[in-house]
């Protein structure tokens, strides 16, 4: 269940009455007159069934809603309501694969901003990552893996192909390759001071790791592990349950290919550079394109489920 607050300037408010009245997702609504003072209007709140929810947003929003008021979402984690439970019901699907499409838009712009918070968790994790390949650390790297925050721009990619929004596309490309390129640039920085005091050699680079040496050495489980990984982190996002998110983040090797990028350039080791720039770019690769086909067939499924409830408003209409 979702429960939406809309503050609707007075003209638009039997409109939006009309669109909550009219489904049968929604299971309460209430007004109050005039209590918006910015934007002059009145404050509309109601419930709704989360496999509903999208066409209301959609109808609120050709209603301009959102440019001359606000909706806010938010997921009612308990509620006790037996008109909630028929809206439930009635309205076709499960709320747990329910895709609320403009909390995903809002997510993955949040998600994509380039700044300071997430170059810092990207430097900070590759630094790590290196540190865990110089002493052929994996549970190191597995802690790397779980800081870097690069997943939700990746994400982005394909909510941004699937809803068309383009702007969206250059804003998670600049960010994964600025954050990228920042983290490695100053990880090779730390791995210059490091040869310079004698901490770290050539030997913790090129000696045998049996612990890290999947890191440069990507084969077609890489890619294979990427896409699984990205599909179970769009599902984990996209629908109500997050409990998969922990699994892809420590599944994906894009923060220690990174680290081991750095650790290449320290050292002038060309093969070192190569396999980790090939894995870096086999598991974004992957991880981008089972991203988009994740949610490509979401939104597949959903416009059948859209119709149905369409179908679904036109007999409650004629009750």
């Amino acid at each position: 269940m979702l429960h939406l607050r809309i503050l609707s300037p007075s003209l638009l408010t039997q409109d939006v009455l009309g669109c909550l009245v009219d489904s049968p997702a929604v299971s309460g609504i209430a007004v109050t007159r005039e209590a918006s003072v910015e934007p002059v209007g009145d404050l509309v709140v109601a419930d709704v069934a989360r496999e509903g929810a999208n066409e209301i947003i959609d109808h609120l929003r050709t209603l301009g809603v959102h440019h001359e008021g606000s909706i806010h979402i938010e997921p009612v984690r308990t509620w006790l309501s037996r008109a909630g439970f028929d809206a439930e019901q009635c309205t076709p699907g499960s709320s747990a694969d329910a895709v609320v499409w403009a909390d995903v838009a809002q997510r993955s712009y949040e998600e994509t901003e380039l700044n300071w918070t997430y170059i810092s968790f990207m430097s900070m994790a590759t630094l790590l990552a290196a540190i865990a390949i110089v002493i052929d650390s994996q549970i190191l790297v597995i802690g790397a893996m779980v800081l870097g925050p690069e997943f939700g721009a990746i994400a982005a990619l394909g909510v941004a192909l699937v809803r068309g929004r383009f702007t969206l596309l250059a804003r998670a490309t600049r960010t994964l390759v600025v954050g990228f390129a920042v983290s490695i640039a100053f990880t090779t920085a730390m791995a210059l001071l490091a040869r310079a005091v004698g901490w770290v050699s050539v030997d913790n680079v090129t000696g045998p790791r049996p612990g890290t040496d999947f890191i440069y050495s990507p084969d077609k489980w890489s890619f294979i592990v990427a896409v699984i990984a990205a599909a179970a982190g769009v599902l984990s996002i996209t629908s109500a349950k997050m409990g998969g998110l922990s699994g892809v983040f420590i599944s994906v090797t894009t923060v220690p290919a990174a680290g081991n990028v750095a650790l290449g350039l320290t050292f002038g080791i060309g093969h070192e550079i190569w396999g980790s720039t090939l894995q870096l770019v086999v598991n974004i690769a992957g991880m981008a394109v089972a991203g988009w086909a994740t949610l490509a067939i979401q939104q597949s499924v959903w416009a059948r489920f859209s119709a149905r409830r369409a179908a679904a408003v036109n007999r409650f209409r004629k009750r």
